[in-house]
């Protein structure tokens, strides 16, 4: 490596000790297997007794809910490949059906350290009088309780669903909880088949508490145990839990702009009747009828059927999670004002006119007092004229809809871009849309064939000069929920060259046009992005000397891009240092010699969601930092429109680094990837390696706060005394 860097002929093509084949398969990961990897590690913030009851909780419940994604979205792609005769290999050299095999080995051993989790959970749990128990163990007083629940509130829910020739077998509901009842005259040998689904809704809790004593049992648990009165005069002979999971993969094929809305209601339908692609049963299910479940819902039943000791579907223990036991769970979080943003001017704008630029750090800081003051403000300040806005996910008590309509109702030209294909989003999305158009909001759905996924919100307000754009650019959705649980970036800027490229951009999401349009600092996908993330890598290369080394630290949730990673390869080959924060989805493999000794991959995960991109280069000392909306994946690169943008203000820098240096050399949170795939968890040495990664950030932005105020006191009685 070092003659490399000092004798400029010798060229990484021709060096014996490099790895020149960056095409070939085993330098790749597969995408699926390293996602389920990250699911691991969220699994094991369940299993570190370190973490708080009720969180680990909450994150076994995240699995669950993970891996119900993961199916309907991973491994319903992949199955529909298998069912296209798709022969194409992945990048890491696998065909669909070899991707799945390998998926659902992992998943299997993923369950069973599920299963572990949830006993030890169950009696931790109970230790703190929060008992998960069977029907059977209630006292006398809480049964009778329990079946007068079943009377008043369960039993008119309920409609069973026999199975015989007058009687299809019924349309099973995706995640839907369901009972198998089998039962038979008393003078009879005959049995008959019977489906109930299970009534889960946020009226009828999955987990229901009877009694004093903080005793829980389930939903189905209840039914089971009152079949009587659904089947009077009947013997039960059999009561089995099972459930569905469905494709979700239902893209349609061509779109046309002004029936998008159409062709995604469509989708949303085909959706509902989804092919099947995983049953789980309960694990003393009897083998006919299991056997006869697979072939009713057209499953393989020694592939797709998974058995479950425990809770069929995990993600209900969201219910338990959010127990109101404060003492069990982390110390609740209240994310701090902007310092900056504390400014004795009122007026927001000022603000932002008088600093250029203001960086916000979510969850750390509030999302209320700063992205949703800033809309607030936007919608009713006499001077604002137009808004313009991305929107992908909100919450379902919106604000920023309320702040956009009162913006229509004052006069403002308010201008949406709703993204109708944010998976699992649709529904609701189409419900905004209809709803913004209602008050006279510009509606549109961006461009044909690409999702927008950038994050902006874009002001234009006649200012004492003339008209001065504002913007705020983020790498999260619009979503007041997620704000308080999701690590994220956001820049509040009046930049004019930002401001000039956020005109071309809202001009090409409203039109779909591109000819000649130029930007002058922000990269937006699928044109420049990816492009010029490969050149900045590639000028790190060229710009590397031992006296003055190449640094490259890239943070985002996934990197799958197979061109991006060939880049990396090379600049570490190169002698670059590398040093990559990927949250779940990594294809890279570092650590090899001749390929990537010289790239360190680490994962955070922890109390808070890793959601923030950031992208940092040396440049020969000319540092350079972006933040945006994109993760490092072909899809993102190639196929949405997102956009990233140069954080420039030096004390923004300086926050930044700070940020990420706080992230690169923690030990509570992060594991180190192995050239293999495999991760391994820093160990904590003392007391400093003890702090959780989230828990320095909140220290670190009360200190930015405290200063501040400390700062602007002084400025008070500096003025008094004048």
């Amino acid at each position: 490596m070092e003659s490399i860097v000092s004798e400029p002929e010798v060229t990484i093509e021709n060096s014996p000790k490099l790895i020149t084949d960056l095409e070939s398969p085993e330098w790749y990961l597969n995408r699926e297997l390293t996602w389920l990897a990250f699911n691991r590690r969220v699994l094991h913030e369940g299993q570190d007794e370190r973490v708080p009851l009720l969180d680990r909780v909450f994150f076994l419940a995240v699995v669950g809910s993970n891996l119900d994604e993961f199916f309907m979205k991973r491994i319903g792609g992949l199955k529909q490949q298998v069912g296209a005769g798709v022969r194409e290999l992945s990048v890491d050299g696998r065909l669909p059906q070899e991707q799945i095999d390998a998926c659902h080995i992992e998943v299997r051993d993923i369950l069973l350290q599920q299963e572990e989790l949830e006993e030890e959970l169950k009696r931790h749990l109970s230790r703190k009088h929060i008992r998960l128990i069977a029907y059977a163990d209630l006292s006398p007083e809480e049964k009778e309780e329990a079946e007068q629940y079943f009377l008043d509130q369960v039993y008119p829910m309920l409609t069973p669903q026999g199975m015989d020739p007058a009687h299809p077998f019924p349309f099973i509901s995706n995640l839907s909880v369901n009972l198998l009842v089998s039962v038979r005259y008393p003078d009879s040998e005959h049995s008959y088949m019977n489906r109930i689904k299970v009534p889960v809704s946020e009226d009828m809790p999955r987990f229901l508490s009877f009694g004093e004593n903080g005793h829980l049992i389930t939903l189905e648990d209840l039914i089971a145990n009152n079949l009587g009165v659904l089947f009077p005069e009947m013997v039960v002979e059999s009561c089995e839990i099972f459930r569905v999971t469905r494709n979700a993969i239902t893209e349609p094929h061509q779109e046309q702009a002004n029936d998008l809305l159409l062709v995604i209601e469509s989708a949303l339908r085909e959706r509902k009747f989804a092919e099947i692609v995983r049953l789980e049963v309960d694990k003393d299910m009897e083998p006919l009828h299991r056997g006869m479940l697979a072939a009713e819902l057209g499953v393989d039943e020694f592939r797709d059927v998974f058995e479950v000791d425990g809770i069929i579907g995990k993600r209900d223990l969201f219910q338990i999670a959010k127990l109101d036991r404060p003492e069990l769970r982390y110390e609740p979080h209240k994310p701090l004002d902007n310092p900056v943003l504390l400014d004795e001017d009122p007026n927001i704008f000022h603000v932002i006119r008088k600093n250029g630029s203001i960086l916000v750090q979510h969850p750390y800081e509030s999302f209320n007092t700063s992205v949703e003051r800033y809309l607030r403000e936007a919608s009713t300040d006499p001077k604002v004229r137009a808004i313009k806005m991305t929107l992908y996910r909100t919450a379902g008590d919106s604000r920023v809809i309320e702040y956009l309509i009162d913006a229509a109702r004052n006069g403002k030209q308010v201008a949406v871009v709703v993204e109708l294909k944010a998976r699992f989003d649709e529904q609701a999305n189409i419900r905004w849309a209809e709803y913004l158009e209602e008050a006279g909001i510009h509606v549109t759905y961006g461009v044909v064939g690409l999702k927008t996924h950038c994050k902006v919100i874009f002001v234009i307000r006649k200012d004492f000069n003339g008209l001065r754009r504002y913007a705020h650019i983020g790498t999260g959705n619009y979503h007041s929920g997620t704000a308080r649980m999701y690590s994220d970036l956001g820049l509040l800027t009046c930049d004019g060259d930002i401001g000039a490229d956020l005109t071309e951009l809202f001009n090409y999401l409203t039109t779909g046009y591109t000819p000649m349009r130029h930007y002058r600092k922000l990269l937006p996908s699928p044109r420049m992005f990816k492009k010029a993330l490969i050149k900045k890598i590639e000028r790190e290369v060229r710009g590397h000397t031992p006296e003055n080394p190449g640094l490259i630290q890239l943070k985002t949730n996934a990197l799958e891009d197979r061109e991006v990673i060939a880049a990396l390869y090379k600049a570490s080959q190169a002698g670059v240092q590398i040093d990559l924060v990927i949250r779940d989805t990594c294809r890279l493999r570092p650590g090899i010699p001749g390929l990537s000794e010289n790239i360190r991959v680490i994962s955070l995960v922890g109390r808070f969601l890793e959601h923030a991109r950031l992208f940092y280069f040396r440049n020969q000392g000319e540092e350079e930092y972006f933040i945006g909306s994109a993760d490092l994946m072909q899809r993102n690169l190639e196929s949405r429109v997102e956009i990233c943008t140069p954080v420039e203000a030096p004390k923004l820098r300086k926050q930044l680094r700070q940020w990420l240096d706080f992230q690169l050399a923690n030990k509570r949170n992060v594991w180190e990837m192995q050239p293999d795939g495999s991760y391994v968890q820093r160990v904590s040495k003392g007391r400093v390696g003890t702090i959780c990664i989230h828990r320095q950030l909140i220290k670190q932005t009360e200190k930015r706060l405290a200063e501040a105020s400390r700062i602007n006191m002084k400025k008070a009685m500096m003025g008094k005394k004048r």
